[in-house]
């Protein structure tokens, strides 16, 4: 490993401690290291509103009493330009006296966009891009889908029985997978943005959609996909500390107005067969700040968003029993005609978790934008 992709490296080692911290800003990690080699400062995000993994860095370094001046700065993505909730990280690090800032990848906010490097330039700071392009990119998926698609990260999990069962016919689905599959979704939770479901999940199972078991400093918001606003008052999800997005088509003023007494934001977004508009939610889930959506729902909703291309990545935990017929599946979308009509999809990752299998596998093509 060279000298560079080592302390990228540890850089991308700080942005990971950001995974379920600094939504809906991207995981970024800053080290700062002497012509010697040393480590004089290092740090990552912190939640929105809070200092960037560049001040952080710098804070670490004052901290030690140790000078940056004419020092590396390796960032995981470019540092940011203009006046948000913080300042701009490039005047900070310009400030400071950094010699040089080798910089992961070009921040695809069209507020920065390459900005943050020309003004390092300008200041006579030198500049290196690319290093650790494909792990930064990867970590903050959902924040470039949301920059340039205007849309998140769709996740879609599901935990089944090898034969694709996720509950029995009478609706008994406790347990299928194991313990630690369990604890591995709610991982996979914690660094969503939103959990999305439908109204079948809320009605049958009444889920608390939160995170559990997992040290957490936050907790993802919850939307739900509810046309005829049939959600109860007293669903768990309505009780949550977080944030609930009520999707509908309903005028129900009554209804609306105990929802919103409740805490809930109700969003009216039929389309023309009278049926929430997914793609809508999807653009106006971005607008509110989703990087990552993560999808736990029934086969209707699942199989509605599978057949409007609303899908990127499904999370499939896998337990080695057969359940048979009669059950409930994952997805309900088709009849097929032709094998080739079918939805392609790329092993992204393959993992054994105790005695299940967790499967990550993404729509072909569909991380490349």
């Amino acid at each position: 490993m060279t000298y560079t992709a080592h302390f990228m490296h540890q850089a991308l080692e700080q942005a990971a401690q950001a995974l379920f911290l600094s939504s809906p800003n991207p995981r970024v990690g800053c080290v700062i290291v002497d012509d010697s080699g040393q480590i004089l400062g290092q740090g990552f995000t912190q939640q929105a509103g809070g200092p960037h993994a560049e001040v952080m860095a710098l804070r670490d370094a004052a901290a030690k009493s140790r000078d940056v001046r004419g020092a590396t700065a390796y960032v995981t993505l470019e540092p940011c330009s203009h006046h948000g909730r913080t300042g701009p990280c490039c005047n900070a690090l310009i400030a400071a006296g950094i010699g040089k800032v080798v910089g992961a990848l070009t921040d695809p906010n069209p507020q920065v966009a390459g900005r943050g490097f020309d003004r390092l330039r300008a200041a006579g700071v030198e500049v290196e891009v690319g290093p650790g392009a494909a792990q930064s990119r990867e970590l903050n998926l959902g924040f470039f889908s949301r920059m340039i698609r205007s849309t998140p990260w769709v996740r879609m999990k599901a935990a089944s029985s090898l034969d694709g069962v996720t509950a029995l016919h009478n609706g008994n689905s406790q347990w299928i997978t194991s313990a630690q599959a369990r604890l591995d979704g709610h991982a996979w939770r914690a660094r969503a943005c939103t959990i999305l479901t439908g109204i079948g999940t809320v009605l049958a199972d009444n889920p608390r959609l939160n995170v559990r078991d997992i040290p957490t400093p936050r907790q993802p918001r919850i939307a739900v996909v509810d046309s005829k606003l049939d959600i109860p008052l007293d669903a768990h999800i309505l009780k949550a500390a977080s944030p609930c997005f009520i999707y509908t088509c309903s005028a129900n003023q009554a209804k609306i107005e105990q929802l919103h007494g409740l805490g809930a934001t109700v969003i009216h977004m039929p389309n023309a067969a009278g049926k929430v508009d997914l793609a809508a939610m999807m653009r106006d889930l971005a607008q509110r700040g989703t990087n990552e959506l993560h999808v736990e729902a029934g086969f209707k909703l699942n199989g509605s968003l599978i057949r409007e291309g609303l899908v990127d990545e499904f999370l499939f935990y896998q337990a080695p029993k057969l359940l048979g017929t009669g059950a409930m599946g994952i997805v309900n979308f088709g009849p097929l005609n032709e094998l080739s009509e079918g939805l392609q999809l790329e092993f992204h990752d393959v993992t054994r978790l105790g005695p299940d299998l967790r499967i990550v596998a993404r729509v072909q093509g569909r991380d490349k934008f």
